[in-house]
């Protein structure tokens, strides 16, 4: 689901270093997924879109803001990257963001995955 998506368009995709934390952990047990993973982002298919130290005042604003859903780092850097990037479009399986909203009130363009 999530490949076949992903094939249909142009990359390099940009992420947040967050994210790469979390797939890490998640692919732990996949034979192959970390190295796999990791190799994406050496080849540049994978490029880190922002930066923590200079975003973390807006970040910490919408964790602040959704902190009953509650919003994880690696959502918030998302959420903040999504914000950063016009017509930016977001992979996820995560229903977390059809809540959440870039700049207050404008809805995130999520990438059909069905």
């Amino acid at each position: 689901m999530v490949v076949a998506a992903a094939t249909r368009r142009a990359g390099p995709f940009l992420t947040v270093e967050p994210v790469l934390t979390e797939a890490c952990f998640l692919l732990q047990r996949v034979n192959l997924g970390v190295q796999t993973l990791l190799g994406m982002v050496r080849d540049g298919h994978l490029r880190v879109g922002l930066a923590l130290e200079a975003e973390v005042r807006p970040i910490e604003a919408l964790m602040k803001r959704y902190v009953s859903v509650p919003m994880s780092l690696a959502d918030a850097c998302l959420v903040r990257l999504a914000e950063l990037r016009s017509g930016a479009q977001l992979f996820t399986l995560d229903s977390d963001f059809h809540i959440y909203r870039k700049h207050r009130n404008r809805r995130i363009e999520l990438v059909d995955l069905g």
